[in-house]
């Protein structure tokens, strides 16, 4: 049986379009993100994210550095998005998240780029940070899918998000791909300016694995539906891993994949604040991995250290 998205099932059924209609409305209070800035986007106005009423793109391409089930063969369909609802201190694309580097584009745009990364072969659409940009990624999915866009939806963010936001997306999205950054707040003021973040990021997790559930694969291990969680681990114990991952496993499921990254490095402001001014550290993360045998989570992917504090040298099925 050939496998169809189930946006194209709400497209089919016009559901899709309400959805739009209705996110679109919440731009002119805007409340879209926990930031809940309440301007009036549709007017002009912007917000923490810096958004205004046409969503804004940095780059559209195939990418191949996503975990295996996401980049498969051919590659994922990344859509860069510019702005974002976080201020991270270490943000390697910061250029284009907390700069605005990118250009805005118009419905038909967006849908012409998505069409165009399923001519290209990618095994996806990889929506990159678009927390802030729903009404824009719905308007823009009806069109696509009215033009014959049949490959899986992947929504890639920081985990920043809000019950809105996700309300709307049920149904809608195929595949999650959050990050969970930090369990305490006084961490997530003073790297990410979000004391929230915590209970925040919680309540998303858990309500992308109610929609979503366990990660499945098609023939050739290619994801079709299903949740994969990220959790970046920064040096010194200030991304709180052991009790990111306690919390995966107690609060969502064992069954969960988690992809383990090990790519810190000190980009942006990171170089200024002390504690994050280093590379990661062998032992850093080879306690990280304890801790995932710890909690009994067999499912996902983590990355090797060179042994020397420097990069990621590959990346290793867990399970």
């Amino acid at each position: 049986m050939r496998f169809e998205p189930a946006y194209v099932r709400l497209h089919r059924s016009g559901e899709l379009t309400k959805r739009s209609q209705e996110a679109r409305r919440l731009l002119a209070s805007c409340r879209l993100c926990p930031r809940r800035c309440g301007i009036d986007r549709l007017a002009g106005a912007t917000g923490y994210c810096r958004g205004g009423a046409a969503a804004a793109v940095a780059s559209h391409n195939a990418h191949h550095g996503e975990e295996p089930p996401i980049s498969g063969s051919r590659g994922s369909g990344t859509i860069f998005f510019s702005g974002c609802n976080l201020r991270c201190a270490y943000c390697q694309n910061w250029p284009i998240s907390q700069q605005g580097q990118g250009r805005e584009v118009s419905g038909d745009e967006l849908a012409g780029m998505m069409l165009d990364l399923q001519r290209r072969g990618c095994h996806n659409i990889n929506l990159v940070t678009p927390s802030h940009v729903v009404p824009q990624v719905l308007a823009a999915l009806d069109r696509a899918a009215a033009g014959g866009l049949r490959i899986p939806l992947v929504y890639n963010s920081s985990g920043y998000d809000s019950p809105d936001a996700l309300r709307l997306l049920d149904g809608v999205v195929d595949i999650y791909l959050p990050d969970i950054r930090y369990r305490d707040r006084a961490a997530a003021a003073r790297y990410s300016d979000a004391p929230d973040y915590p209970e925040v990021n919680a309540a998303a997790l858990r309500e992308m694995w109610r929609q979503a559930g366990r990660l499945e694969v098609d023939a050739d291990g290619v994801a079709r539906r299903g949740m994969i969680v990220r959790h970046l681990v920064l040096p010194g114990g200030l991304s709180q891993t052991r009790a990111a991952l306690q919390f995966l496993a107690r609060e969502i499921s064992p069954a969960v994949h988690l992809s383990l990254m090990a790519q810190y490095f000190p980009a942006h402001r990171a170089t200024e604040i002390a504690e994050l001014a280093r590379q990661l550290d062998a032992g850093e993360y080879q306690q990280a991995l304890e801790w995932l045998e710890e909690f009994g989570l067999e499912h996902g992917w983590h990355q090797e250290l060179d042994g020397s504090g420097g990069g990621p040298r590959d990346r290793i099925v867990a399970g």
